[in-house]
């Protein structure tokens, strides 16, 4: 039998997760043959679940049932969310089993209303990681200064992590050294540190949304043709271009002699994972984020849609590489034209914690008013 072009990314040494989740795609049998396909794991955050959750009937029985024992908002929603998790870990475990630990992770988002606030971050991942109770689950924790801290003690006490919210190249280069510190800490005390996994999620689509707007801004101010020219060219080139910044740091830690060291001795490679790879403007590939970020040892989370378009008309062939530099040249034309992506990054990092807390909260409201019609 062919290999899918999912399984054909796998074997290139990209894997493909899902970014989304629901008891339904669980349920269904939905999740069980896109695995088949070559689906390699999931992965979730606060936005998914308020979709899940709010837009299907697929949880009421759940709640009535949570109502009458008494249970608290908060309490229906981590266990509606941990048992969608859970069930999916169990669908990923041959996969995690088959790959000796690589793939087959579904990930779970901390409160994000805990993000900037490290001690709080590292006691509820690690109540979550008690209560969930699977070896093949990550925690997301965001690029925040205080993350920093949380992802060290977390990887420290061998728990996995997947640090989400990640623009910027140094919040990757800050990432892979918390990540570092924490998993020699683990090894000094004895840990089993081929248990224990990481990924560095980047995020993609996010920046050229902003970076467009900020163009089209630009342009219906400037006079000068040429300048004009040099904008549109820009635009659709950012994402990529970071990102392939951030890969080649990537690639420069995890060849050093020190990582080499820790790999030695049992550490897992800290892959990097790229997400919100999902394309946002019609007037780009349904797959551009896939097709232009194909790169070894890395993983590719991508929404359900995106999944079945590059199944049906995606292409693998490698395209990052360890030469960034057209995309130094990308990132310096568009500082040439007052366009900061350092800016840019820092500004998404700090809009996508609030859309994540915003999102946590709307879902405890959600859940809290279902009850009240349901019970």
């Amino acid at each position: 039998m062919s290999q899918t072009n999912i399984q054909q990314l796998n074997e290139f040494g990209q894997s493909v997760w899902l970014d989304y989740i629901s008891r339904s795609i669980i349920k269904s049998g939905k999740l069980k043959e896109m695995i088949g396909l070559g689906l390699r794991g999931m992965t979730s955050n606060p936005t998914i679940f308020e979709k899940s959750i709010g837009q299907s009937n697929d949880y009421d029985e759940y709640i009535i049932n949570s109502c009458i024992a008494g249970q608290s908002t908060f309490e229906i929603y981590d266990d509606l969310t941990i048992k969608d998790i859970q069930d999916a870990a169990d669908m990923f475990l041959p996969v995690y089993e088959e790959s000796n630990g690589l793939d087959g992770y579904v990930s779970l988002e901390i409160n994000p209303n805990l993000a900037y606030k490290a001690e709080e971050t590292i006691e509820e991942g690690k109540r979550l990681r008690k209560k969930v109770n699977r070896p093949n689950v990550m925690f997301k924790v965001p690029a925040t200064d205080q993350g920093f801290k949380a992802i060290e003690e977390l990887t420290a006490s061998g728990i996995n992590t997947n640090i989400t919210l990640m623009f910027a190249v140094k919040k990757y280069i800050n990432t892979a050294h918390a990540y570092k510190r924490g998993i020699k800490r683990f090894l000094q005390n004895k840990g089993d540190v081929t248990r224990v996994c990481s990924v560095a999620s980047i995020f993609v689509s996010r920046i050229d949304t902003l970076v467009d707007n900020l163009i089209e801004e630009m342009l219906a101010k400037e006079q000068s043709q040429e300048k004009k020219k040099q904008f549109r060219l820009m635009k659709g080139k950012s994402a990529v271009a970071n990102s392939q910044l951030v890969y080649r740091k990537y690639l420069d830690t995890t060849s050093s002699a020190e990582f080499k060291q820790l790999q030695d001795k049992g550490v897992r490679l800290q892959r990097l994972l790229f997400g919100s790879t999902g394309t946002k403007n019609p007037a780009y590939s349904d797959i551009k984020y896939v097709t232009e970020l194909i790169g070894k040892n890395t993983i590719n989370t991508v929404p359900e849609h995106t999944f079945y378009a590059f199944l049906d008309h995606g292409e693998v062939k490698k395209a990052l590489t360890p030469d960034d530099s057209n995309a130094r040249k990308v990132i310096d034309t568009l500082k040439s034209l007052d366009i900061d992506i350092d800016g840019v990054c820092a500004q998404l990092l700090k809009d996508g914690v609030v859309i994540f807390s915003k999102s946590f909260e709307s879902l405890l409201h959600l859940i809290e008013e279902k009850a009240k019609v349901l019970c």
